[in-house]
């Protein structure tokens, strides 16, 4: 332990002894660095660890104070039924709430993208820059699929320093990370095929099996556990199941990550079965804890995983970089890329190479995920201040989303429609599933900077929940 993380827990363990109360103000940055004979970094550090956990705030010009605690909420419960769905059709709604964060009036709480201004990387502007002056047009032949040698080598490494062996020939770079899950779970499957997903899932799975002409079996996913195995072993042997796609770690939009005991169980089941596993996990580095939760494709000892990621949601957004860890399926996706896109946009791929070689990704990613921490926090703090008593919260220690629920018969999509009339959008629970059993819950983003607006609006989106509830009851 650093020694910041050191003083942090001397200042968390003192706060909750009553030594300082709620609204104390705590001694100075100088007083600190005085009192403990550490750095004045250090010091600061620590402060910072103390804001993003939520167990202090910083009043400009005043000083740093004890946060007021946030009320424990009581957890949503997620999917409640198993789904089948030969005919998935669910991307014209998805597209309308889309749409609709688009509108620069709008507060984006339904946007599935983090706040732009935190993934503003000058350093990687330049990098750009630079490699669009020394392009050359044969570069472009040179990072055909699967894609930048250098960059697949990086990435490699990255997943070297969690103890993942991955190989860069089996890595392809693709447009964004959504490219890659598609294209995997096209090389495992034929239309009419079964797929197991989530429940809740992600709308991008749900778009991708209509797309595909599959059939999805959605399995209930707890806010704690992931994916309900029981169920699932009944249905493999059911079903001929040709894959399963689901996020083990921090889960859009039930905020769930998978203990390592369901990983390995998850797994077991799936070997058995010779089925493929697609994992989505664009969330993974946007962890708030010291270490990161592995992912299932640390358990993949058959190379029948494919781990899907990219550079989307914690680094640069427009450069539509991601890729797939695809094992014995990389020469397949391959294929299909070249049928498809041909390649992920060459000068991007050699930019993120070359900032990945230069150093200084890990202190971006640290800043970063202690602001979405912070930011998180605040949005805790306004449900718990704002919104009715009987909300159901979940909250993930990672990525940007939070997950609410009130009882049926609320309807949140009657509440996305009348936020809307206020230029507040949500992400109502019907864009996750294609049955009505998540018509009582709803997403919000919590990535974007915290201000008198974004306060004022999540006061008003309480307002309408007080609202609804008297309505529906």
């Amino acid at each position: 332990m650093t020694r910041y993380e050191q003083l942090a827990g001397m200042i968390r363990q003192q706060i909750e002894d009553d030594i300082w109360q709620v609204g104390d103000r705590l001694p100075s940055l100088r007083e600190s660095v005085k009192s403990s004979g550490l750095s004045l970094m250090t010091v600061l550090q620590a402060y910072q660890l103390l804001e993003s956990q939520g167990w202090i705030v910083a009043r400009p010009q005043s000083g740093y104070y004890v946060a007021t605690r946030l009320k424990p909420f009581a957890a949503a419960k997620g999917g409640n039924e198993l789904n089948l769905s030969e005919n998935v059709e669910i991307s014209a709604s998805i597209f309308d709430v889309l749409q609709a964060c688009k509108d620069p009036q709008i507060i984006p709480f339904g946007s599935a993208f983090p706040d732009p201004s935190l993934l503003i990387e000058p350093k990687l502007s330049k990098i750009l820059a630079s490699v669009a002056r020394r392009f050359v047009p044969h570069s472009s032949l040179a990072n055909l699929p699967p894609g930048n040698e250098k960059l697949r080598r990086n990435i490699s490494r990255r997943y070297a320093s969690h103890g993942i062996h991955v190989s860069p020939d089996e890595i392809v770079i693709t447009a964004g990370a959504m490219e890659s899950l598609s294209f995997s779970l096209q090389s495992v499957t034929s239309p009419g095929d079964w797929v197991v997903i989530e429940s809740p899932a992600f709308y991008g799975v749900l778009q991708a099996i209509e797309r595909l002409r599959l059939k999805a079996i959605a399995i209930k996913t707890d806010p704690h556990t992931g994916i309900d195995l029981g169920t699932l072993e009944e249905i493999v042997q059911k079903y001929p199941i040709k894959a399963c796609w689901l996020m083990s770690r921090f889960q859009n939009p039930l905020c769930s990550t998978m203990p390592s005991e369901n990983k390995q169980r998850l797994v077991e089941i799936l070997n058995q079965n010779q089925i493929a596993l697609i994992e989505d996990d664009v969330y993974g580095e946007l962890y708030f804890e010291q270490e990161p939760p592995a992912p299932i494709k640390a358990w993949d000892t058959e190379n029948n995983f494919m781990h899907c990621s990219s550079f989307s949601k914690c680094l640069a957004p427009g450069y539509r970089v991601g890729w797939v860890a695809a094992g014995k399926h990389a020469k397949k996706i391959q294929q299909l890329q070249m049928m498809s896109t041909v390649s992920a946009s060459t000068p991007t791929q050699l930019a993120i190479a070359d900032y990945l070689a230069q150093g200084g990704y890990d202190n971006h990613l640290r800043r970063l995920r202690r602001q979405l921490e912070q930011r998180q926090n605040r949005m805790l703090w306004a449900i718990s201040e704002y919104f009715p008593q009987s909300v159901k919260v979940n909250s993930a220690r990672g990525g940007y989303f939070l997950w609410l629920e009130f009882e049926p018969p609320f309807n949140a999509n009657r509440l996305y429609q009348l936020a809307l009339a206020k230029n507040i959008s949500i992400a109502p629970g019907s864009m996750f599933s294609t049955s009505s059993q998540f018509d009582h819950a709803f997403r919000l983003n919590t990535s974007f900077a915290w201000n008198e607006i974004q306060a004022l609006a999540m006061k008003e989106l309480g307002n309408i929940c007080h609202m609804l509830l008297r309505e529906f009851g």
